[in-house]
């Protein structure tokens, strides 16, 4: 599907499930779930096949929820979000407070998976002076070894 194709659906006639999934990086089933849950309404059907269509404003909503999930975003803080929307200008200090705490969880996870990288590069460090033979290279990793171990 080209860029032109994708603005033409979503300006134009309902979508399908699997247009959408591919549109918003969410899955079919995720889809299905969240209009289960009711973070997105219920999505009209078509009379024939039953098959669900999605208009255009549920699709942005969609592409608006397939970024946050993106981030890690809970579906308790989605569901937030879009509550927040409703109020306007009176919902900004809440959204503000709501994006700057993902944005700080999404830091820590940030900093745990490099202490990860880090624990990884060691180790091969250390093998690779191990078959090098180099007793020097292999102490120094086990030390780094030992404080990033400290840190997961």
């Amino acid at each position: 599907m080209t860029a032109t194709e994708t603005e033409t659906e979503v300006r134009g006639s309902p979508m399908t499930i699997q247009q959408v999934s591919r549109l918003s990086g969410l899955s079919e089933p995720t889809l299905r779930y969240y209009e289960k849950i009711g973070l997105i309404p219920a999505v009209d059907r078509d009379r024939d096949s039953g098959h669900r269509r999605y208009h255009p404003r549920v699709v942005e909503t969609i592409k608006s929820l397939g970024c946050l999930r993106s981030t890690g975003m809970s579906v308790r803080d989605m569901r937030a979000y879009l509550s927040l929307l409703d109020e306007g200008a009176g919902g900004a200090a809440p959204l503000r407070d709501l994006f700057q705490r993902n944005a700080d969880r999404l830091e820590r996870e940030i900093a745990l998976m490099e202490v990860r990288l880090r624990y990884l590069r060691l180790k091969a460090d250390m093998w690779d002076a191990r078959e090098r033979a180099d007793a020097g290279a292999e102490r120094r990793a086990i030390d780094e070894l030992t404080d990033v171990i400290d840190a997961l």
